[in-house]
């Protein structure tokens, strides 16, 4: 798939910040689709065509480092990219056992996230783990 788009899901219960993570990464060329919720993502079936999910930690109901856990039951090698308002150390290592490709306290820099981006849709099977 080199060349091509490279699709992206994103997972935010908050709509401003789905908006602004969509326009960053259509900015760059690769194809968004956004997610108001962890349950919305699973229904909507459309994980094993991603090549990277983007998810916040605190969702309702199911949050960000469960969904990395069910997506990767069926897509092992998913990139995931977690995302939080919350700054409890908890979360931070929780994440860390998940393999994941970035870990952002909002607001996060941009060009950070970008760079995590490009690297997660880099590394052959997704393995990369920056702590």
């Amino acid at each position: 798939m080199t060349g091509g788009k490279k699709s992206i899901a994103v997972v935010d219960d908050d709509q401003r910040i789905l908006e602004s993570i969509e326009d960053l990464l259509e900015a760059v060329g690769h194809s968004v689709q956004l997610f108001a919720s962890a349950e919305a993502l699973i229904e909507a079936d459309a994980v094993d065509g991603l090549d990277c999910l983007i998810t916040d930690i605190g969702l309702p109901a199911i949050d960000g480092i469960e969904l990395c856990r069910i997506v990767r039951t069926s897509c092992p090698d998913l990139p995931v990219i977690f995302i939080t308002g919350r700054y409890e150390t908890a979360d931070q290592t929780r994440a860390s056992r998940s393999n994941h490709q970035g870990y952002f306290r909002k607001p996060f820099d941009a060009t950070a996230l970008l760079a995590a981006v490009s690297q997660a849709l880099s590394t052959p099977g997704g393995h990369h783990h920056d702590g």
